[in-house]
């Protein structure tokens, strides 16, 4: 398009202001505001002059642009003023997946954060006494049923997640001192941040031991001086080191910490409250296995395989996490009512050993077969020449870096379009209402209906008749 053309073409924009005047957009206005309607007509017209500029619009195109120009308007509109955080259709069989919110909560957890946000509460308050109260007594008393025997004394603070929870330990007790860890635990979490860089943060010097394969509990001991504060043992969460490796184990590292008089840490990241066999993932501690054990402190995750809300959940001896709790880092650190409100309805599922109710624990007990038959189910209710769909066995993962060498048989719905290309379905299926996202395997879009809600199977199918 020659420069002449385009620069009339411009000329016949009109301006903002004259938008403005148009009778729809003043209704608008009226509903949504001047300011508002004002930023998505100058949003409308930025879009007409790119698409001027690109040489996609001439005269006729133009003028049928700005004949509807106030749907336009209002697209941006609605676009500037909708929650930028939204729902989505986890169809990547991950469970624990990251980018899409970790561990979504129970029933009884929404219920209970829509209660007490809508009200106040007594999240600092002693009813009985009317005197100031403490936020942790909410979960502390329901973490001592879960992770207290009889002579033990444990104790559990609640911060804002499990980096955190490691900030504020080894701060309180490590500042200006030294912390032993081994080479083969240095991990880095997700989002690039690394254990060695925390470590910095507190104000604890990293003391490493052993080799990136093998660390011996004499390189420990060997390793303890004056300044030694805290010995720290980390779960690798994430990664497995295999082959020619060893590492000490927990009841040597807490034997040597009693001997030492030097308290002993272990970071478990993951926060497994229950044996986790019964769903085939083994080799998984769990934080009573490391209480019991003799670990002073235990810092794990309330959204990965506990299945709550985002935090960093520290237990351990009570006289250790009054010393936390006193730090003033906590305060910069602790969560608010509404995590308090879903932590608590969360672990009442505990409680009462109702782990159905924990969506996390529900998608990793389904079976193959009864994943299988949704899936069947799903496939016939698609009969469309324009994408192939079959179902193949695949493996779902645990995620969100909690047991990295668990997998858990599934069965897949397969999926290849004679018109898109495997990329380009994905794509269409994000562009969905809500966005769905699968995972794309040797040419095929591949969907696992374990991380998937039966109440969604529908709208998948929804998609797939309509975007193919």
């Amino acid at each position: 398009m020659k420069t002449q053309v385009k620069s009339g073409l411009f000329r016949e924009l009109p301006s903002v202001d004259e938008l403005m005047r148009a009778p729809e957009l003043l209704r608008l206005a009226d509903s949504h505001g001047h300011m508002a309607v004002a930023d998505a007509a100058r949003l409308a017209l930025a879009e007409l002059r790119q698409q001027i500029s690109s040489g996609l619009l001439d005269s006729a195109d133009l003028h049928l642009a700005l004949k509807s120009i106030g749907d336009a308007v209002e697209k941006q509109l609605r676009k500037s003023l909708s929650p930028s955080l939204r729902t989505v259709i986890n169809a990547t069989g991950v469970i624990l997946h990251t980018n899409l919110g970790r561990a979504p909560i129970t029933e009884a957890a929404l219920s209970h954060i829509s209660e007490t946000a809508r009200q106040y509460s007594n999240l600092e308050f002693d009813i009985a006494s009317g005197e100031r109260g403490k936020r942790d007594v909410h979960v502390d008393r329901l973490f001592k049923k879960l992770l207290s025997d009889e002579a033990s004394n444990i104790s559990t603070i609640v911060v804002n997640n499990n980096a955190a929870a490691v900030l504020i330990a080894l701060n309180t007790f490590a500042e200006g001192g030294e912390v032993i860890v081994s080479r083969g635990e240095l991990v880095e979490i997700g989002g690039s941040f690394r254990i060695p860089d925390v470590m910095g943060k507190s104000g604890a010097k990293l003391c490493e031991v052993g080799t990136t394969n093998r660390t011996r509990i004499g390189d420990y001991e060997r390793a303890i001086n004056e300044r030694t504060r805290l010995l720290l043992r980390v779960h690798r969460s994430n990664f497995e080191i295999t082959g020619f490796t060893e590492q000490p184990s927990a009841a040597e590292l807490v034997d040597l910490a009693k001997k030492q008089g030097i308290p002993l840490m272990e970071d478990l990241g993951s926060g497994a409250l229950i044996d986790l066999c019964q769903f085939g993932i083994s080799q998984e501690t769990t934080v009573l296995d490391s209480l019991r054990a003799g670990v002073d402190i235990v810092t794990y995750s309330g959204d990965k395989l506990l299945g709550g809300p985002q935090a960093g959940l520290i237990s351990g001896r009570a006289d250790l996490i009054a010393r936390m709790r006193s730090n003033s880092l906590f305060r910069a650190l602790r969560v608010d009512k509404l995590i308090y409100a879903a932590l608590e309805t969360s672990l009442l599922a505990y409680v009462k050993h109702d782990y159905q109710a924990i969506p996390t624990l529900r998608m990793m007990s389904l079976t193959a077969q009864e994943i299988g038959t949704r899936a069947e189910a799903l496939v016939n209710a698609v009969p469309s020449e324009d994408i192939k769909l079959e179902l193949i066995d695949g493996e779902s993962v645990i995620g969100g870096g909690a047991a990295p060498s668990s997998v858990l048989p599934t069965r897949l719905i397969a999926g290849t379009s004679a018109k898109f290309s495997a990329d380009e379905l994905s794509s269409r299926f994000r562009s969905w209402e809500p966005p769905i996202v699968a995972r794309v395997d040797q040419g095929r879009v591949l969907i696992d209906l374990r991380t998937v809600f039966p109440d969604q199977d529908q709208q998948i199918v929804a998609a797939i008749k309509h975007i193919t």
